[in-house]
């Protein structure tokens, strides 16, 4: 043990070493309470820590996810947060630490700080404190300012969204239901969803208006797929007479704790008013928030509510962004602070470290403090304002938002862009353009010719076909066959609704007896449903042309011909699609003529081996698939009776045995699948949103690498990148076949690695083995594409493959997309773009910037994006060097002047220079351009050199460094050698000269004038010469009057900025730039 050294006499030391033994016993005392308290303190101590960390969790901690048990009809006991979406970064008591956290990060506000705080010391001030607490506070007053009102304008589109109007039933007679707010919602809250309307929280479907209790959703906006779902309401519920008995029952739902999987769910519902009446409920029974109803109404029950729900578990929080550039400029603010130390210790060897040095360091560095000029960060921040401002008038681009004004820069330095499919680049409406029967071939504008074709058949042909067959069948035999199969080989479903708008008063969901729906088809408006919008195309233009299917249930079909007349048909059989098979088949039975006939439709990979040879198919399909439509090979097989019972005995016997079921069935279907009649190919094409196309190709040849990140099917987003021009017509396609193994990737990945200007398509399950296995590798291979698709991607993947490019690739990222599904990966990106979609606004919400449609984005990044970085980049450097002139000014006097640590220019002389003299010329740079919109847009190549960073890089930075010193001593060495009398006239001339300059300088620096330039030269002009006659404390108004002086100041001025525009012309002659070629 080592004791503290302290000076003793012999005696002391001896009492200390030894201790005193009379007191040995109370000392023996002292020690064991001593002893004792500590242990209670200890404890206490603890059990308040415990206190205090408990709360903390309590409060600021992540939420308990839990089960719940809901009873139907009743208050769910529990807390549950409220169901309200929350976009805001800050709330009342985090935004002001966050904001100044944010600030004082950069260097270059924490440096300004302590300069201010050190103006409090007597011994080392050498200003006026407003000199720098002024520039400080404004600077740090704009950005509390900008960000208070990003996040109020946050909080306000949030409100739009939780305050939209939801009917909640009430266990009342009198008053079925009430309008409600979304964000009043609670668990266990009994609410109604009608058509078109978005469900507002997560539910398990109690009732639709459907007797068979089903509904159909569009879930785009949560996982990106544009098929229709089917959702079935809880059996027990739906045969319930009316919705007020869910309150007379008494029942229990079960539902798992909340988490982000949006493809599963598992809960039960219990009756506990009757025996064995417990019934599983899974992800068909629920309706998940951001769904939107298809068709009629649904009533659930409220399960999951706010940031529990799946859509928003799936969103990661938002995140503060700070831009490349304002990074750079951090970067070159830490070179300004190591010239300002070598610059001082410089002076100080210079003086010698005699003395109190350090006072004398620490003024030195106070007034080079000038190079790092705090007004570099209020100019760059009016400047993004402006930016945002500028971007959301353009006329070319109205609906326009900026959401986020701090990163404008960032649209000037993209080098990928992440685009969602459905909603963003396509509208997801279906529409078939083209029918191909072999010997004839119909499109868009020959349907009509078609249509009166299929007329004439119905009105004078028999029904018959069976003997057709055996004699080469006429084309309307063919249009008419061909037609009648697409209405008969499908999934879809007719509803009709009320061409007026009545609300029951019941507020019940009611439902139409099928059995009578096409006894009211003149009266009402019918809408086909379907879990494909493929399928509902197809259907949708048999209708157009004349052959409408009239009703539909799951034994029979009847379609209304062109001459007006019923036909009904019996369904036999269905085979669905699945992925496996890649095709649907039914078999029908003709009721007017006893036929039997199968259908069979599908992918032209799986049909070509099913149907008869023919020698067009495979070129007429590639001719639509390179047009980017979704092509479907149809085909049939006329059956005689014994053939289907023999079919329908072999296939019922499949369905019932135990072992090998699946592979028995396809097996016995597969025996129908032989020499089928080819009777055409369909091409549906989902319409691009407007001028998708030439959006794209200017982007490409922009330098931007465009992937697409979508939840759709393989074949889905493989034609949308095809027909959008996202793969131009020269890039052919590697599809990456399903990977399971690392031996999988691997030989995936080299046989992609082989290919030459090929563009990827990936599914999410592959792109998850191949990231875990291999992600350097994968990740160099497909940035290196022209571009990539990535199909079946969750949200949480989206975010992730953005992540990962920006980690491998360090380059700027921009995403756009339209639904909640992509709010993760427009908040990852560098910088994120929301659409407006159809149904929904929280990628609007979500994003930095927020654009009515998807074409905007060609003038949001090549002209707004070009402008505000190159803007910013001039404006950066014509700041510092205005700090580094007045700074090398101040070195030279201090050299010349004995070493002194005294201030050049006094007061308000030095906080004028970067304010009222300089401030408006400098700023106006921001309307500064140097091509024009359409030059921008005519030649997108020039967009590739922005992404190199050459307007502000190291070179450019020195550049101005070496001007600044050429400029400083040339003016400050001119006022010493030209001045004669007092020290006041060498402040006078230095002063005109060094304003003159930097007045000259913005002026040879604008390419392009606009007339509040020229306005803001004279103003800061006509502002110097009336201080000169004005502030007599400063200047000798005696001596500016005299001709020594306009001289001397006109020659210095002459001496500092003649020989640099000499440079400029020579430059700009022998070595212009690429876009004054173009202008």
């Amino acid at each position: 043990m080592e004791y503290p050294l302290q000076d003793f006499d012999i005696d002391q030391e001896t009492d200390f070493l030894l201790g005193n033994p009379s007191n040995h016993g109370s000392d023996m005392e002292t020690q064991t309470k001593s002893n004792r308290n500590p242990k209670r303190r200890r404890s206490l101590a603890a059990i308040l820590c415990g206190c205090w960390c408990s709360l903390f969790r309590k409060c600021c901690g992540p939420r308990e996810l839990k089960p719940r048990k809901i009873m139907l009809g009743s208050q769910t006991p529990g807390q549950f947060p409220a169901n309200a979406i929350r976009n805001q970064k800050y709330n009342i008591i985090t935004f002001l630490p966050l904001v100044l956290y944010q600030q004082f990060k950069f260097f270059l506000n924490l440096y300004f700080l302590i300069m201010a705080i050190s103006q409090f010391v007597p011994d080392i001030r050498i200003s006026y404190l407003y000199t720098y607490w002024i520039p400080l506070c404004f600077v740090l007053t704009v950005t509390i300012c900008r960000e208070a009102i990003d996040d109020l304008r946050r909080y306000k589109r949030d409100q739009e969204v939780n305050n939209q109007k939801c009917k909640r039933l009430l266990n009342d007679r009198n008053k079925p239901y009430e309008i409600v707010a979304a964000h009043k919602l609670r668990v266990g809250d009994l609410i109604i969803v009608d058509k078109d309307e978005r469900v507002p929280a997560d539910l398990v479907l109690l009732r639709t208006s459907e007797s068979s209790g089903a509904v159909f959703v569009r879930t785009d906006q949560l996982d990106g797929e544009t098929d229709w779902k089917l959702r079935l309401a809880v059996p027990t519920t739906q045969k319930l007479a009316t919705d007020h008995q869910l309150f007379e029952i008494s029942a229990r739902i079960y539902a798992e704790k909340p988490q982000k999987d949006i493809h599963s769910f598992i809960g039960t519902f219990s009756r506990l008013d009757s025996l064995n009446s417990d019934e599983s409920l899974d992800l068909e029974n629920t309706l998940w928030t951001n769904c939107v109803i298809a068709s009629g109404q649904a009533l659930g029950v409220v399960i999951y509510t706010g940031p529990e729900t799946r859509s928003v578990m799936n969103n990661s929080a938002p995140r503060s962004k700070v831009g490349l550039l304002d990074i750079e400029v951090n970067t070159i603010t830490k070179l300004l602070f190591v010239a300002v130390m070598a610059l001082a210790l410089i002076m100080m060897a210079l003086k010698g470290f005699g003395g109190p040095w350090y006072r004398y360091l620490f003024r030195f560095i106070l007034l080079f403090s000038y190079i790092i000029p705090i007004s570099l960060r209020v100019n760059l921040e009016l400047g993004k304002s402006f930016y945002s401002w500028a971007i959301g008038k353009d006329p070319n681009m109205t609906g326009t938002a900026v959401r986020c004004t701090t990163i404008p820069e960032e649209l000037g330095r993209i080098s990928y862009l992440l685009s969602d499919k459905t909603g963003t680049l396509t509208q997801n409406s279906m529409v078939l353009k083209r029918l191909h029967l072999g010997t004839v071939s119909y499109a868009a504008d020959s349907f009509e010719e078609l249509s009166s074709t299929l007329k004439s058949t119905y009105l004078g042909s028999d029904t018959s076909t069976s003997n057709k067959t055996k004699f080469r069948r006429s084309e309307n035999t063919r249009i008419r066959d061909a037609v009648q199969a697409l209405a008969l080989c499908h999934n879809v479903t007719p509803v009709y609704e009320s061409n007026e708008n009545s609300e029951t008063d019941s507020g019940s969901i009611a439902s139409e007896a099928e059995a009578d729906q096409h006894l009211q088809a003149d009266k009402q408006v019918v809408s086909y449903q379907a879990s494909s919008p493929d399928e509902v195309a197809l259907v949708q233009w048999t209708h157009e042309v004349g052959l409408a299917l009239s009703r539909r249930d799951l034994s029979s079909m009847q379609l209304r011909g062109p001459d007006g007349r019923l036909y009904n048909y019996n369904i036999l059989q269905i085979f669905p699609f699945t992925s496996e098979t890649k095709r649907m088949g039914v078999i029908m039975k003709d009721l007017q003529t006893g036929e039997i006939v199968f259908y069979l439709k599908g992918a032209d990979v799986v049909m070509s081996p099913i149907v008869q040879y023919t020698d067009w198919l495979d070129e007429e399909v590639g001719n639509m698939a390179r047009d980017g439509l979704r092509t479907l090979v149809v085909a049939r097989k006329l059956l005689t009776e014994e053939q289907y019972v023999d079919f329908e005995s072999r296939y019922n016997a499949a369905r019932l045995s135990v072992t090998d079921r699946v592979a028995r069935v396809a097996q016995v279907v597969e025996s129908l699948e032989r020499e089928m009649e080819l009777l055409c190919i369909t091409g549906v094409e989902d319409k691009l949103q407007d001028n998708v196309r030439p959006t794209l190709e200017l982007l490409r040849n922009a330098g931007i690498k465009i992937w697409m990140l979508t939840g759709d099917k393989l074949e889905t987003a493989t034609c949308i990148a095809k027909s959008s021009r996202l793969v131009s017509r020269t890039q052919s396609l590697h599809i990456l076949k399903k990977v399971v193994t690392r031996t999988d990737a691997h030989l995936e990945l080299n046989a992609f690695r082989r290919k030459q200007d090929c563009a990827l398509v990936i599914s999410g399950e592959s792109l998850e083995v191949c990231l875990s296995y291999y992600q350097q590798e994968f990740m160099e291979l497909a940035t290196a594409a022209p571009a990539v698709v990535c199909c079946r991607c969750s949200p949480t993947q989206k975010a992730q493959v953005v992540q990962l490019i920006q980690k491998h690739t360090g380059k700027r990222t921009a995403a756009v997309g339209d639904g909640g599904n992509d709010v993760s990966m427009i908040q990852q990106a560098d910088a994120g773009i929301g659409i407006e979609g159809r149904e929904g606004k929280q990628a609007s919400l979500a994003g930095d910037f927020s654009i009515p449609q998807f074409s905007h984005l060609a003038n949001l990044l090549l002209v707004h994006g070009r402008r505000s970085y190159k803007r910013s980049a001039s404006l950066a450097q014509f700041v510092i060097h205005r700090g580094l002139i007045i700074s090398t000014m101040q070195a030279v006097f201090s050299s010349v002047f004995y070493l002194s640590s005294v201030a050049l220019y006094q007061g308000f002389l030095t906080v004028g220079y970067a304010t009222v003299y300089t401030m408006f010329p400098v700023f106006s740079l921001v309307l500064d351009q140097d091509v024009s919109a359409e030059i921008a847009l005519t030649y997108p190549e020039l967009y590739k050199e922005l992404a190199k960073g050459r307007s502000l890089s190291y070179k450019t930075f020195f550049m101005w460094v070496l001007i600044s010193i050429y400029q400083g001593g040339v003016i400050m060495y001119g006022a010493l050698l030209l001045f004669e009398d007092e020290f006041i006239h060498i402040v006078a001339i230095s002063f005109s000269s060094l304003i003159l300059t930097e007045l000259i300088m913005v002026a040879l620096n604008i390419r392009t004038w606009h007339y509040l330039m020229i306005l803001a030269e004279l103003l800061s002009l006509v502002l110097y010469l009336l201080s000169l006659i004005v502030l007599h404390d400063y200047f000798d108004s005696e001596f500016i009057r005299t001709e020594d002086f306009i001289w001397k100041v006109l020659v210095i001025t002459l001496v500092s900025c003649l020989p640099l525009y000499i440079l400029k012309f020579l430059r700009k002659k022998f070595s212009p730039p690429s876009y004054s070629k173009l202008s």
